[in-house]
């Protein structure tokens, strides 16, 4: 018996099929299933997407079995494990994730299947208890809101300091941050931090000399 004897034979005797039982099957997918929906109902509580997608979220509760099951194929047969790394090399996911936490979500996914699959049920449940925990302590981490945007359209560029003063006087913060001067009209674009935005823009549209006003908000955060 040469080397090349030897190595194959070791080898085939590493990737051995693994028979499992109709009864085991079954309860590698109720897990995979129990954990996905876990996912499902996870994903939905902590979402905060303006336009909650539920296709998404239904891929992300069935997936765990759809890879649980690739998994035990695997298992099953060396040739098997082949064809199949051969035929999901040409799967290209081409959807755009437009959160991070998204893909959080779909690696949590995949990897829940995996480990469904190999026997390690204990693990998958343990990991998911952990993420969860993760993502909502860090999702209640103190915030402060972004600050806000002031547009002001102004038909006399003399009336600048007059209305930055009123800013000033209901504003705990606020600062220019452009100021774009054409021959008729002045516009300016200021940052602010003010719970008296109302107010605020009440007291400015009762100026002479402003052409429009615009108090904005945006979806960016920043840390306390």
């Amino acid at each position: 018996m040469n080397f090349n004897d030897i190595f194959t034979k070791t080898f085939r005797e590493g990737f051995a099929g693994v028979e499992l039982g109709f009864l085991e099957m079954m309860l590698v997918y109720a897990l995979a299933v129990c954990v996905g929906g876990y996912i499902f109902l996870v994903y939905r509580f902590v979402t905060k997407q303006a336009f909650y997608s539920k296709h998404f979220n239904i891929s992300l509760a069935v997936l765990p079995v759809i890879v649980a099951a690739i998994i035990l194929a695997i298992q099953s047969s060396i040739v098997i494990s082949l064809g199949m790394v051969g035929a999901l090399s040409i799967v290209r996911f081409r959807t755009a994730v437009k959160d991070p936490i998204d893909l959080t979500f779909l690696f949590w996914s995949i990897s829940a299947g995996i480990l469904c699959g190999a026997g390690l049920g204990e693990m998958a449940v343990i990991v998911s208890l952990i993420i969860t925990a993760m993502i909502i302590a860090l999702d209640n981490v103190r915030i402060a809101k972004a600050p806000l945007l002031l547009v002001l359209n102004l038909e006399n560029p003399d009336a600048e300091d007059d209305l930055l003063k009123i800013v000033t006087e209901y504003c705990k913060y606020s600062k220019v941050k452009s100021r774009n001067l054409t021959k008729e009209k002045l516009h300016l674009i200021i940052e602010l931090r003010t719970d008296k935005g109302k107010e605020l823009v009440k007291e400015l549209s009762a100026k002479e000399g402003i052409f429009s006003i615009t108090l904005m908000e945006h979806d960016g955060e920043a840390v306390c």
